[in-house]
């Protein structure tokens, strides 16, 4: 395994490869924002996920997802549990294909190390955000990223000692502001930026 992660990410000292191989990171939300952000996580060298959505993936989810057309109607978990192992088979992963009350939550994050919201809702979000912190977790969080090109730019904000939010902070899926492949993919990386900052301990 050690090889294979060297290969993977041969940028890193060992004992940074180290560090991220041996975090358990916690994705709740499987769409445009979680299913991105893992393949990002396990490109740079995470090992452990918790992947928590109770979806499945539809025809609507292609255009910015980390999905394909013939995993529609797969439980979004498992096919992107199935896409993660195409880059990388040595994977530690734990799937909750189910929808979750605030118990549920607590039970998900417990084992993490730092919990990554990724969900659509705003009410969800705030209850994610708000369970973590009040469990002691790291989360990383997301706000403003609908539409495409320069509307407002984003960023990511330390907002105390254990959170962060990315995005623009403004723009919410609307009509006129659609959930796009360019800008949600932006705030997936930058979500996982913030997630390996924590963990080698650079600035977010």
């Amino acid at each position: 395994m050690k090889a294979r992660r060297s290969g993977l990410n041969s940028y890193l000292t060992a004992e940074e490869r180290e560090s991220l191989a041996c975090v358990t990171v916690a994705i709740v939300g499987a769409g445009g924002l979680g299913s991105n952000c893992a393949a990002h996580l396990v490109r740079a060298g995470i090992r452990r996920l918790i992947l928590a959505d109770f979806d499945v993936v539809s025809e609507s989810n292609l255009n910015r997802q980390f999905f394909f057309r013939d995993q529609i109607g797969e439980k979004k978990v498992e096919a992107l549990a199935t896409n993660l192992r195409r880059i990388e088979p040595d994977l530690d992963l734990t799937l909750v294909a189910e929808r979750l009350d605030a118990e549920g939550v607590l039970k998900l994050i417990a084992p993490a190390d730092i919990v990554v919201e990724a969900v659509d809702v705003a009410e969800t979000k705030a209850t994610l955000i708000s369970l973590a912190l009040a469990a002691g977790k790291k989360i990383v969080a997301a706000s403003g990223m609908a539409g495409w090109g320069r509307s407002a730019a984003m960023t990511a904000r330390q907002m105390g000692s254990n959170l962060v939010v990315v995005g623009d902070g403004e723009t919410s899926v609307s009509d006129t502001h659609p959930p796009q492949s360019p800008r949600v993919g932006i705030a997936a990386a930058m979500e996982a930026n913030s997630v390996l900052a924590m963990i080698l301990n650079h600035p977010v």
